[in-house]
């Protein structure tokens, strides 16, 4: 019974180092050191898809400065300003964690803040797509808004 045992564990623990070299060197691998549902590249989304994510309950991030946020925003969006990530983020990051479908946006396409953020999300795991043209578009077309603080 026990080189039966001992014979089955050194055939698993031979597969699983031939299955991490195949991995490795094979050429066709996944990426073991990171998280690979996180893309390389941004997912920039326009107004359309911004609006489908809303309806389907995305959790929105906005990147502008608080004051801008609490003149308007994308209802249920939570304030994350560029210049307060590295502050806001160990409060959030659980949340974030917790959520397949982040959008981060800011003041539209002159605005690279919602790009920033998205990086250093990235940096962290985590995946969110840029609507690039932010709130501008998003109130413009007559989307829902809000207007004060947290949601």
């Amino acid at each position: 019974m026990v080189q039966t045992v001992l014979r089955l564990l050194a055939i698993v623990i031979l597969g699983a180092l031939l299955g991490f070299g195949w991995n490795s060197f094979g050429g066709r691998g996944i990426q073991l050191d990171r998280n690979v549902f996180v893309k390389d590249e941004d997912e920039v989304i326009e107004l359309a898809e911004a609006r489908a994510r809303f309806a389907r309950g995305a959790l929105f991030l906005d990147a502008r400065e608080m004051e801008l946020y609490r003149l308007g925003h994308i209802p249920g969006a939570i304030s994350v300003p560029e210049g307060e990530f590295e502050k806001a983020f160990p409060r959030l990051e659980p949340m974030l964690r917790s959520r397949f479908d982040l959008v981060v946006y800011c003041s539209g396409l002159g605005c690279e803040a919602s790009h920033t953020v998205s990086r250093w999300l990235r940096q962290r795991g985590i995946q969110a797509a840029i609507f690039t043209t932010g709130w501008p578009a998003w109130s413009e077309a007559g989307q829902p808004t809000k207007k004060g603080d947290e949601p």
